[in-house]
This record gives structure tokens, sequence and C-alpha cells, in this order.
């Protein structure tokens, strides 16, 4: 392999609890909740599918099933398809729905697994070119910076930036331009088998990684060392 391509969400960072989301948004907007009205607003939260960091909600309300779809292709619709999600629970000031969206898109949102580092900096030792492909409607770079990843990313390639959003081939494709790589020599990791399993249709190989909490996968990356040897 002479290129890498990774995903964000699950595969090199993961987002906070739904608990730790609530509770930066409601200290970033100084608005106090009982612990026990805490405890029910995270349930409430979590059963309707409104996670920190996306979700794949059981059922998504009928107004929002059009923006849903295509809710990476723009970062309008991201926040349209988020906030309205959430909107279905009440909370103690309604601008909270919108507070939760922006927590989100913070670096203290966010933790990179306990491999992640490590295995960026060897391929970059490698001089072996690495891409971001994400389904986002947000920027991440800066969450890159602050946890010192960002020296170790050659290009950034979001769906929102594009209007284009994974499983589409074409994502790929520009990741692979971008780095002068030819896509039959380039790995694809990700946690997502319909979305990063897309990059196969352009004749990349693809690595999946389990979408765990960071702690309880310290060495999931890894074996992509292994896979560009």
């Amino acid at each position: 392999m002479t290129a890498v391509l990774f995903d964000f969400s699950g595969t090199l960072f993961r987002v906070e609890s739904t608990d730790s989301w609530l509770r930066g948004a409601l200290a970033g907007a100084d608005v106090r909740l009982t612990e026990p009205e805490l405890t029910a607003a995270v349930s409430a939260l979590e059963a309707v599918g409104a996670l920190p960091g996306g979700g794949d909600p059981a059922r998504v309300p009928e107004e929002l099933e059009g923006a849903w779809l295509i809710r990476d292709r723009s970062a309008a619709l991201h926040r349209a398809a988020y906030t309205g999600l959430a909107r279905q629970v009440p909370l103690p000031d309604p601008a909270l729905h919108d507070a939760l969206y922006d927590r989100h898109m913070t670096p203290a949102a966010w933790a990179p697994y306990p491999d992640a580092a490590e295995v960026l900096r060897a391929l970059r030792e490698r001089r072996i070119p690495v891409g971001v492909v994400s389904n986002i409607g947000w920027d991440l770079r800066p969450v890159f910076r602050a946890h010192g990843l960002d020296p170790y990313v050659d290009t950034y390639v979001l769906s929102f930036e594009h209007g284009i959003q994974k499983p589409d081939p074409r994502l790929f494709g520009i990741a692979c331009e971008t780095l002068g790589a030819d896509p039959r020599t380039t790995l694809m990791v990700g946690d997502d088998r319909r979305a990063d399993g897309g990059a196969a249709a352009l004749g990349c190989g693809v690595h999946f990684v389990d979408h765990l909490p960071a702690a309880e996968r310290p060495e999931g990356l890894r074996p992509v060392l292994d896979l560009v040897s």
C-alpha cells in the first residue's frame, strides 16, 4: 500500500458520552439540572438517537427524513438534521439544542484512540501519505490540531465541502487524486462497512475497526502498519 485513508469518528477519534455531552452544553450555557433531571434527559436523548457525533436512530421524524438521508452534504443540512433530532427531547432552555450541536464540534468533545498518534506517526516515518475521509457537516481540522495529530495528515476530504457523502466512490477518488495515490494501492480504514466500504468500488483495500469507546480499543489501529509494510 502506498497511501492510507482514515475515517474520523469511530476510527481515529471517539466522541464523548451523551452524559458528558449534555453536561458540557449545560455548563457552557450556565444552565443547571438536578442529577435526576440530567439522567432523565440523557436517557431521553439516547432513546431518540440524538447522540454526540451522530447516531443511527431507530426512527427519524417524518419532517426530517429528507434531510437525514443527505445530511452530510452540507453544513446547513447537518445542523438541521441533528438539532431537529435532539429537539424531540424538551430541555429547560430551547437554545440548548443548538448548544449541544456546537459542543460536539469542539476538540474537548473528542479523544483520539490510544494508538492513533503512534500509527499516524509511523506512517509519516515510512513516508506513506495519509488522508482523512469523513461524512461530516463541519470542519474537523481544529480537532486534529488540538490533539496534535494534524502534522500527520496530508489531506482532509470532508463530505460537506464537496457535496458528496460516502459510500459514493467519488469522495475516495478525490482523496486519492489529492494524495497522488493509485486507488489500487491505497488502503481505506474505517468502522462503517457500508460507508467506508464504498472505497472498494475504486479498487482500494479496505480494513475495518470496531466502533468502541476509546478505552476499550487500545490497539485497534496497529494492524494497519502490518498491512502497509
